[in-house]
């Protein structure tokens, strides 16, 4: 719920329950034990709250300084002031503003370990990193002013529901058959060229002939996207997830301002960058061995929960000392 603070609460939780063993020793009743808790419990949130020193959601200073006291006790010492900041970055990008209050769905910050290079080359994208590569290798690597089409739709002939059977008893009829396959592929091509689309996301498979006609017309394509990466990415590049190629037109595309397949180790990634004000976001996390990495998403999840905790209270309270005096 709270995203960090675990050793805190481990201790408090020890030394309520070694007190509440001298009340019970006592014969007090458990239930009466309880409900002197959940008053106690009321009381120390007035008195917190009185304490509680506010903070502006634009007052970055003050925010990283939070996220540094996170990360304080984390094994990612050398890099800690960065991924404060990167902390930061990301929790404002996804923070938005209903009714005066403000929400920050850390589930939009997406985290993806890399490894090579070292903690300090972490970076924040202002859109999208997808663990795939680009569908047809004679595709563009790098789309610029990027006009993207997502869609939740095969691209491909559709089956029929029920079982069919064709009898070809020529090689006339093989060939008008394969002609007129061809024929509804590259239609549908057209149809995601006459969108103004040059990027095309898919989360279901492609076919290989629809890919041939895409390359053809100098359009990139991405197939089996995972539906949490297509929800993410439609926050991020403000675009609508299309059912059909049909359905797509210019009003559901979304827009970067590049897209570009990179190697990354041994790997290939798709970076979609410079996303207008995207509502999602990416944090690639680079390390030079495994261990570095988990322990860096680690403190970078728990760096974010903080952020993400003071953006939405408003407020924070001082702590009780560093970990020696806490021991």
């Amino acid at each position: 719920e709270v995203g960090d603070g675990t050793t805190t609460a481990a201790v408090l939780a020890g030394e309520l329950l070694i007190k509440a063993e001298h009340l019970l020793d006592q014969n007090i009743h458990p239930t009466i034990i309880i409900s002197g808790y959940k008053k106690a419990s009321d009381e120390a949130l007035e008195v917190l709250e009185k304490l509680g020193i506010p903070v502006d959601i634009d007052d970055e200073k003050k925010l990283v300084d939070v996220a540094l006291v996170s990360l304080e006790t984390k094994g990612i010492t050398g890099a800690r002031e960065h991924f404060a900041k990167l902390a930061v970055k990301a929790v404002k990008q996804v923070a938005e503003t209903t009714d005066g209050k403000v929400k920050a769905d850390i589930a939009l910050i997406k985290v993806l370990k890399k490894q090579g290079k070292s903690l300090d080359e972490t970076e924040f994208v202002k859109g999208m990193v997808i663990d795939k590569e680009v569908a047809n290798p004679q595709m563009p690597k790098l789309v610029e002013n990027a006009k993207i089409a997502l869609l939740n739709a095969k691209l491909e002939i559709e089956k029929t529901e029920f079982d069919a059977k064709i009898n070809i008893e020529s090689l006339e009829q093989m060939q008008m058959f394969l002609d007129e396959e061809e024929r509804i592929m590259k239609e549908m091509v057209d149809q995601i060229a006459k969108s103004g689309a040059n990027v095309i996301l898919s989360e279901k498979s492609i076919d290989n002939l629809v890919l041939h006609f895409l390359t053809k017309k100098g359009i990139l394509a991405v197939k089996s996207v995972s539906s949490s990466d297509m929800e993410k990415l439609a926050k991020a590049v403000g675009g609508q997830i299309m059912a059909s190629a049909k359905d797509l037109t210019p009003e559901v595309l979304g827009h970067a301002k590049t897209v570009e397949e990179v190697k990354v180790g041994e790997d290939k990634l798709l970076y979609i960058r410079e996303c207008k004000n995207p509502k999602a976001v990416t944090i690639v996390i680079r390390g030079g061995a495994e261990h570095v990495l988990d322990e860096a998403e680690r403190s970078l999840h728990d760096a974010l929960c903080v952020v993400r905790n003071v953006v939405e209270d408003g407020k924070i309270v001082a702590g009780g000392g560093d970990r020696k005096s806490v021991v």
